[in-house]
């Protein structure tokens, strides 16, 4: 009978199951292994099962040992929610409230960082400054607010940065100009960190200032912190406010740092995180102006423009972050009527392909990739498959989910997909 039981589970299992801990995947470039993913559905074909969520949200869903878990605001209301859903049935199983916040953003909300997970706990973070963390079965482990302890952390446009988890430290990043945008107002300076806290208990394990010399809006960045492993040696990367910096897991300690503006501007906030790949660091100016470039690995102090592999000049993103999917580099300038993805040889800069995708409306989620197919949907809810090739942009569907606004990107686990609309979560699977 036992046997029989087991051998029932291991076929209802998808091959190869792996998690989505953090919102740019596993291995942190907007990929996984997955394999058996479907190349088109309906909002009822391959449609395992769909939940209501409260409210919208650009948090992207995280899964870890058969759980999604997710931020969302309320519709109508404050409240500030952690929810945490059966990955394999859609049931909620838990939600908390973390917090209150009135605070508006322009295309924002104050629940757009995705939360991120070490298979034990998940960190909780939201544009008021709430920070949490809670235990798989919804316990609140500790709660703390950033910014009542170090000052207004809202950005211009809604502070969107994720939590990163990695080797026993919850990191954030929050990098923004001196003085605050809105209410609370401040009277001394306020300073761009990284912080590690200890994911079971909260409290801090270091502090790192981090200090620019970029100008007004400049100073803010929307980015995610990411780490890169090489040779043996883990770096914490940032982007923003001029500058990459990269920095010791251990104490926060920099590294090195790239100062990538060509001129100085009091408008060069910045929205795409980093990506990494085949021994290269790879990044984008901000407000899509036409730079994508590639920093070679290993270097320490001040980088040169000697340290530069590679630029492209021509269509990047203002929002998407790159994806490096199955040793190529794809890039998603999302502007509406434009939408020009790029594929690119990340070792030489090579342009592989190029083609636009349409739509009616931008494309602000970032690509995600497995199983030879990128996924990727509109703000207003089309989502569409692409082919992973070195040939060619070739569209595999289009699927109009019908429920914008849409910025959260899909999620990739156990063998689905995981979407978040404006008022659902979807999983998608054969």
């Amino acid at each position: 009978m036992l046997l029989s039981a087991i051998l029932i589970l291991s076929a209802n299992l998808p091959s190869g199951a792996a998690d989505w801990p953090h919102w740019r995947g596993p291995s942190l470039n907007g990929s996984t292994d997955e394999q058996g993913l479907p190349d088109s559905w309906s909002l009822t074909d391959n449609v395992r099962w769909t939940a209501p969520l409260p409210g919208p949200s650009a948090a992207t869903p995280i899964i870890s040992n058969g759980k999604v878990f997710i931020s969302s605001t309320v519709k109508g209301s404050p409240d500030l929610l952690a929810l945490c859903f059966d990955a394999r049935t859609g049931r909620e199983l838990w939600r908390r409230k973390l917090g209150e916040s009135n605070r508006q953003a322009p295309r924002n909300t104050m629940a757009t960082p995705s939360p991120a997970t070490d298979g034990r706990r998940v960190g909780f973070l939201y544009g008021s400054g709430q920070f949490a963390g809670l235990d798989f079965d919804g316990n609140i482990l500790w709660q703390r607010n950033i910014e009542t302890e170090y000052g207004n952390i809202s950005c211009k446009f809604g502070y969107g940065s994720s939590p990163l988890m990695h080797d026993g430290r919850l990191l954030v990043f929050i990098q923004r100009r001196e003085k605050a945008w809105r209410e609370p107002m401040n009277k001394e300076p306020l300073d761009s960190f990284l912080l590690a806290v200890n994911p079971a208990t909260g409290e801090n394990l270091w502090k790192h200032q981090r200090i620019t010399d970029a100008l007004d809006e400049s100073l803010d960045s929307y980015a995610s912190p990411i780490v890169y492993e090489n040779a043996g040696r883990a770096e914490i990367i940032l982007i923003g406010a001029d500058h990459v910096t990269a920095h010791e897991p251990k104490t926060g300690r920099e590294l090195w740092r790239y100062g990538y503006a060509t001129e100085k501007s009091t408008r060069w906030r910045l929205i795409p995180s980093t990506v990494t790949g085949g021994e290269l660091i790879f990044g984008v100016q901000p407000r899509g102006e036409n730079q994508l470039f590639a920093l070679k690995s290993g270097g320490s102090g001040t980088l040169s423009r000697e340290h530069v592999a590679w630029t492209f000049e021509g269509p990047t993103p203002d929002v998407c972050t790159p994806l490096y999917y199955r040793g190529n580099l794809y890039v998603l300038d999302g502007v509406e009527r434009r939408a020009v993805v790029t594929c690119f040889e990340p070792q030489t800069g090579r342009v592989k392909w190029q083609g636009t995708i349409g739509g009616n409306a931008p494309w602000r989620a970032s690509l995600t990739a497995a199983d030879g197919k990128i996924y990727c949907i509109s703000e207003n809810a089309q989502a569409i498959v692409l082919a992973a090739n070195d040939d060619e942009l070739k569209v595999l569907s289009r699927i109009d989910m019908q429920d914008g606004p849409v910025q959260a990107s899909v999620a990739i686990a156990d063998g689905r997909l995981f979407i978040r609309t404006a008022g659902k979560l979807f999983c998608i699977g054969k």
